[in-house]
């Protein structure tokens, strides 16, 4: 009898849903055992110092938060470090796309079809006997690391007017409200609510040009909602900034919809937030740039 195929899209969905469900938010639980001065708390690879990002953060802050670092190897990776992984131990998913060429019958035009393959790697807390002059340095603390998230807003031409009692962003007039700073119980609150806010800036059909009326219908907007509350994980990740709490978790049982009717969703959401926090990141390298 055929061994039956994974369905990667699907594992990866229940594996975020499930920690949805169970309130293990993934990108809130990074910052529990964050480490100062280091970008340490972003999931990369101990033997290349690559860091991970879009999904991959989503599955290993889900599955790793709890380690002090996150620093991880492959099997093989631990092998060649002159280490091993220790017996018994479970390894965590990690994805990656791939691209086939396939040739139109009728145009004779090659089309590249992307596909989403898979590995498992282990944290260095799961190995032993590694050769730590084999461990790859952590990646170097971002020079933007000590950027404020309103300098990124600056850094990109966002209109941020401060006042009032509510922060949203206007995408008729352009432009990002926020209640200022001294109004927040404390300063990481204020950031990871710019970050949110930021996000959906980049949305604008002036700049990244989200939407996603026809595909989500009515879930649309708690689907952007999703990819702001992402969006901003992964900024404040990049800055060192601390997340603990949803900014909109009212919408948390509809994105749990959303994701378990297109198991697909969870690939879209990290995907366009990725690309909205690296959007805002470049824009924040002028800010190092100038003052270099």
């Amino acid at each position: 009898m055929a061994k039956a195929k994974r369905d990667i899209y699907q594992e990866v969905t229940n594996k975020i849903v499930s920690a949805m469900e169970s309130g293990n938010i993934p990108w809130l639980k990074p910052w529990e055992h964050r480490k100062a001065a280091t970008n340490i708390m972003v999931p990369h690879n101990a033997s290349t110092g690559k860091t991970y990002n879009g999904i991959n953060l989503m599955l290993l802050w889900a599955d790793g938060f709890h380690y002090e670092t996150q620093q991880y190897v492959t099997y093989k990776q631990a092998k060649a470090m002159g280490g091993n992984v220790k017996r018994g131990e479970s390894g965590h998913l990690v994805v990656f796309w791939n691209w086939i060429e396939k040739k139109d019958k009728d145009t004779g035009e090659i089309e590249k079809i992307p596909f989403l393959k898979h590995y498992t790697v282990f944290n260095l807390a799961q190995c032993e006997n590694i050769d730590s002059n084999k461990i790859a340095a952590l990646p170097a603390t971002n020079e933007i690391n000590n950027t404020t998230v309103l300098e990124v807003a600056q850094a990109n031409g966002a209109s941020v007017i401060h006042g009032g009692n509510k922060a949203f962003f206007s995408p008729a007039r352009d432009y990002i409200a926020m209640p200022h700073q001294e109004q927040f119980k404390e300063a990481a609150l204020y950031d990871a609510t710019l970050a949110h806010e930021l996000t959906h800036w980049t949305g604008h059909k002036a700049r990244l040009e989200r939407d996603f009326t026809g595909r989500f219908g009515d879930a649309a907007y708690a689907f952007e909602e999703l990819i702001a509350e992402m969006g901003s994980a992964f900024l404040c990740a990049q800055l060192d900034v601390e997340l603990n709490t949803l900014q909109h978790a009212a919408y948390l049982q509809s994105w749990i919809k959303v994701l378990k009717q297109d198991k697909k969703a969870i690939f879209t959401a990290s995907s366009k937030a990725k690309a909205a926090c690296e959007y805002l990141l470049e824009g924040a390298q002028q800010i190092t740039q100038q003052a270099a």
